[in-house]
């Protein structure tokens, strides 16, 4: 089975509620995408009322839904509450961008450093989404 026919398999079983294995097929990249200040103007919970009239960067919305049809993972993962899940969900459909998965509560602020079992990248968006290019940059590491 080709890689793309193995990433829509696994696509199709996330958007009906299946539990997956961690381990995805090579070349599937499970993306965690914020939404306010990255695919849309920086949005604070205080202002929900923006949330549902605030428009997508079509930057943002092209490149997602591209790295969807190529059989990637897509998760928003936003400081947004519980509370906000519902305009989230709709203005994320109204708008047209392809997701699989939507976690909302992610700590607010910056300055993150992630620890985990799995091999983590992390990219910073500057105001402009592209497809992603190769860089060698120095970071932090636990100690062998």
């Amino acid at each position: 089975m080709k890689k793309e026919d193995v990433a829509k398999l696994l696509s199709k079983k996330v958007e009906e509620g299946e539990h997956v294995s961690p381990v995805l097929p090579e070349g599937v990249k499970n993306y965690l995408i914020d939404i306010d200040g990255t695919i849309t103007e920086d949005v604070p919970n205080e202002e929900p009322e923006r949330m549902a009239t605030c428009k997508p960067f079509p930057d943002a919305l092209k490149t997602l839904n591209k790295w969807y049809d190529q059989g990637h993972m897509i998760c928003f993962f936003t400081s947004r509450t519980e509370d906000h899940r519902e305009v989230t969900t709709t203005w994320l459909n109204t708008h047209g961008f392809k997701f699989h998965s939507l976690l909302m509560g992610k700590p607010r602020g910056g300055n993150y450093h992630w620890v985990d079992n799995h091999l983590v990248k992390a990219t910073r968006y500057k105001g402009k989404f592209t497809d992603l290019v190769e860089k060698e940059v120095t970071i932090e590491v636990f100690d062998d």
